[in-house]
């Protein structure tokens, strides 16, 4: 008897399949095929106001598996660049510092590469002090060249780029004569999302106001800016106001340091107009940023461009500007769409962590996961608002049995015990998305039974994610949270299973599980097909 326990909890008895816990999947694939866990304001360690930033967020981001940081950068005090959430009064530190930090730790939890999503406000002197301070402190690791010294026709694949970091950013090219286009600006905080967006969408960029009169002297954008220069073009120009001009010019893009420019190699930053603009003007190394806000309106409006377009080409979807408490969106909206870089607010718990952690839980935790494959063909004819055949449908049959040793909520009473029961939630596609719970069972957390059997039927198992949560019912408020467990359903084990329970922060809290019967149907039930 002891033996046949120790196995039911043991590893071969456990929920996740132990085939998909190493590094399981085709990591030659170019880095587009896959999602790849990512941060928002890695920096912050608290709120998005008035929040500490600090180079623990950086550590325990890379130490999560996490493969692509965010950098926001502003001109700091004695030419040192320093990091910061901008027009905010969260707290600062040194660039050189979380490049140190990024240095050191990018590579202890896993070997594939690190994205430094660089948002970069600086001057052309601190600029180039960034670069200095990449090329010294990174030196061997930073990825400078592309890896054959040539054109490249894809994007090369995770193991190609073992052990390397790359820099995203804005990038000079001689194609566009110099000029480049700015990644598409986080929202400010004072300000409505919407109406910003619309902004963006609407108004031209101040350098195209001044050009569309054609009759005017052209004014060519050079990012070697100098005043005099500026001037003298202000001068020749029959501009009524030339000090408006000068004032434009000051307010419009700015300047980029050809030094820091050169170490974005594949990762260039470009502003999202269409799909049909970006297919006719982008290239597959440029990116493109979408708040989560935008990003959802384009998979309900234009939902299968929007997967063709994440087919060829890199997406970054950031969290809204209003979330000032470091709340999260649920990932899995943007998953569905083939949304490669999906950035979290790490340092806030919750159930939109528990999906992501529960998401790159699988590959070895190395952070990169390939999409299916209906979300790497260019062709691709799905729509993750309305998912069609040929994706096979699935029946899920879960009998709750029993809980080990839960643990109490509230330690601070005296004699308190749970009344616990188990939340079991589907997160995928819109019509998968769904939760189901068993009953309570009374003052008993130390073996209860509920022998409960709970079905769900999901039309695109491939992306679903299955979230069990045992709670302590509470008749006279919201339940208690006492732990979860989070995994995708294609790493699901079949049979009797045991569930070990994880806290809110995701540390385990062993002996604590839960104990299921799990049976998956293939069709769903009265599918005639």
């Amino acid at each position: 008897m002891d033996g046949f326990l120790s196995y039911l909890c043991s590893k071969d008895g456990d929920i996740f399949n132990s085939a998909c816990l190493p590094i399981y999947q085709d990591m030659t694939q170019p880095l587009n095929h896959y999602f790849i866990c990512s941060s928002h304001n890695t920096y912050l360690v608290g709120d998005q106001l008035c929040g500490q930033s600090s180079v623990e967020g950086y550590i325990r981001a890379l130490k999560r598996g996490c493969r692509c940081v965010e950098v926001d950068v502003w001109d700091g005090p004695s030419g040192e660049p320093v990091v910061y959430h901008g027009h905010t009064l969260t707290s600062r530190i040194l660039f050189k510092d979380v490049v140190a930090t990024v240095a050191q730790y990018a590579f202890q939890t896993s070997d594939y590469p690190v994205i430094l999503s660089l948002e970069t406000h600086c001057s052309w002197e601190q600029q180039q002090t960034m670069a200095r301070h990449l090329t010294e402190i990174l030196g061997e690791q930073l990825l400078s060249t592309t890896l054959d010294g040539v054109l490249p026709t894809q994007l090369p694949s995770p193991e190609e780029l073992r052990r390397k970091i790359l820099v995203k950013g804005k990038k000079l090219t001689l194609e566009e004569d110099l000029e480049y286009e700015e990644e598409e600006a986080e929202p400010e905080l004072e300000e409505s999302e919407s109406a910003l967006e619309s902004q963006f969408e609407t108004e031209p960029e101040p350098q195209e106001q001044n050009l569309q009169n054609k009759d005017k002297k052209k004014v060519v954008t050079c990012p070697l800016f100098c005043p005099s220069i500026c001037c003298q073009i202000v001068a020749q120009a029959p501009i009524s106001k030339p000090e408006s001009l000068l004032l434009s010019r000051q307010k419009s893009k700015p300047i980029l340091c050809p030094a820091l420019s050169s170490l974005v190699i594949y990762l260039k930053s470009v502003s999202f107009r269409s799909f049909t603009h970006s297919k006719e003007h982008y290239h597959f190394y440029e990116i493109s940023s979408f708040s989560e806000t935008k990003a959802k309106r384009l998979i309900k409006e234009a939902g299968n461009e929007f997967v063709q377009h994440n087919t060829w080409q890199l997406s970054r979807v950031y969290p809204s500007g209003l979330r000032t408490d470091s709340s999260n969106y649920n990932p899995q909206e943007l998953w569905n769409a083939g949304c490669q870089m999906v950035a979290m607010n790490m340092q806030t718990a919750g159930l939109e962590m528990d999906i992501c952690d529960g998401h790159f839980r699988q590959n070895g935790g190395c952070g990169y996961v390939l999409k299916p494959d209906f979300l790497r063909d260019i062709q691709s004819s799905f729509h993750p608002e309305k998912p069609i055949s040929p994706f096979k449908a699935q029946t899920l049959l879960i009998q709750v049995i029993s809980g080990q040793q839960l643990p109490k909520v509230d330690k601070t009473k005296e004699g308190s015990i749970v009344d616990p029961l188990v939340k079991v939630q589907i997160f995928g596609v819109r019509l998968d998305t769904a939760r189901q719970e068993t009953n309570y069972v009374e003052n008993n957390g130390f073996n209860p039974y509920w022998g409960q059997t709970l079905c769900f039927r999901v039309l695109v198992p491939e992306l679903a994610m299955l979230r069990f949560v045992v709670m302590d019912y509470d008749w006279k408020s919201r339940n208690d949270f006492i732990g979860q467990y989070t995994l995708p359903w294609t790493c699901m084990q079949q049979g009797y299973r045991h569930i070990h329970l994880l806290s809110k922060d995701g540390i385990s809290l062993r002996p604590a599980s839960i104990f299921v019967y799990i049976c998956i149907q293939e069709g769903l039930e009265g599918d005639e097909s």
